[in-house]
């Protein structure tokens, strides 16, 4: 057991090196954070240099997403990597620590600075939008979540129900049945948040003119995409989908953000991202994605692995979660410097 705990902390610690060495890289060329103008200047020469960053970002980012979110698939071929081992649980702790700090310290500032731009005149923006459209989205998340599985018990119940000598038996559910519903359900809506998101930075990255812009996203985007993969390709494996289904949904998350900065390189020479209707429109979807996020993260990935039986009676197994998602948290929150 000491020689598999040793092994993982290794495996994530390894992780983090590689991370801080790569991205410290592209500290020379970082920005500081968007000023919100309302009228920018092209600057011709920098379109060429930024362009090579996107299109060289669109292979790299999607092939990063497919490792992802494959990752945790693969437990048919590797017994490892299976839901019900350890070394599962430790990679999920990791990808919901990157989940959280996705929702924390990615999308809910870039919303909040969006929703709050001087760009935006009218008084109505004065209210706090950004918090209170988060706060909704989390909302019908939970509401999502329970009606669905909600509904899939009642079904049940109904059809388990035995009547004898015109009296009517107690259902019997397979809570294992429910269980795999919920995280069906779970896997689809973690899915909407993170696409919600994906779309906006590709389109960011895409319609960027600065070459050093360009180049701190490519990057941040290469292990943002691979780490929330690994989060979304666990309650894949963990919801038995069939295969069609896992093929769709990991095709959808691994082609999306791609598909982002096709569609911003496309709009970049008339794409005004200070303009109300784009500040409006993306800080919305940001903060309905951080909501999301936020609420997956806490209450469907780690609080349902954290009360878990397998993690409360092993220690050893509590700790390892525990440095696997401060990890996976500091990891991405190092990332908000760059993207």
């Amino acid at each position: 057991m000491k020689t598999k705990s040793v092994k993982l902390l290794f495996f994530f610690f390894s992780v983090s090196l590689l991370l801080i060495a790569v991205v410290n890289a592209a500290e020379g060329h970082s920005h500081g954070g968007p000023k919100c103008e309302c009228s920018h200047e092209d600057d011709h020469e920098n379109k060429a240099g930024a362009r090579k960053y996107k299109i060289a970002a669109i292979p790299t980012v999607l092939i990063a997403g497919i490792i992802g979110v494959l990752f945790p698939l693969l437990g048919k071929v590797f017994p490892s990597l299976r839901p019900e081992t350890c070394f599962f649980f430790v990679t999920k702790a990791f990808a919901a620590g990157v989940i959280l700090a996705t929702g924390f310290m990615h999308v809910l500032p870039e919303a909040y600075e969006m929703l709050n731009s001087p760009c935006l005149i009218s008084e109505a923006w004065e209210f706090p939008f950004t918090g209170f459209i988060a706060m909704i989205a989390a909302i019908l998340t939970l509401s999502v979540d329970t009606f669905a599985t909600s509904s899939f018990y009642k079904s049940h119940c109904k059809a388990s129900k035995r009547v004898s000598d015109g009296e009517t038996g107690e259902s019997s559910v397979d809570s294992e049945k429910v269980q795999i519903l919920r995280t069906r359900v779970i896997a689809q809506v973690l899915e909407l948040g993170i696409i919600v998101h994906s779309v906006v930075i590709g389109i960011s990255l895409g319609a960027s003119q600065s070459p050093d812009a360009a180049k701190a996203l490519f990057i941040a985007l290469m292990f943002h995409q691979c780490f929330e993969g690994l989060g979304l390709g666990g309650c894949i494996a963990q919801g038995k989908f069939k295969c069609l289904s896992v093929t769709i949904m990991s095709t959808f998350f691994a082609i999306t953000t791609p598909i982002g900065i096709v569609v911003g390189m496309g709009i970049a020479n008339s794409y005004d991202e200070s303009s109300p209707t784009a500040l409006i429109v993306q800080g919305v979807l940001n903060a309905a994605s951080a909501g999301i996020l936020i609420y997956m993260s806490l209450v469907d990935l780690l609080a349902a692995d954290f009360t878990h039986p397998k993690m409360q009676s092993n220690t050893g197994l509590q700790i390892m979660a525990h440095i696997a998602l401060l990890l996976g948290a500091g990891l991405m929150s190092l990332l908000a410097k760059w993207a």
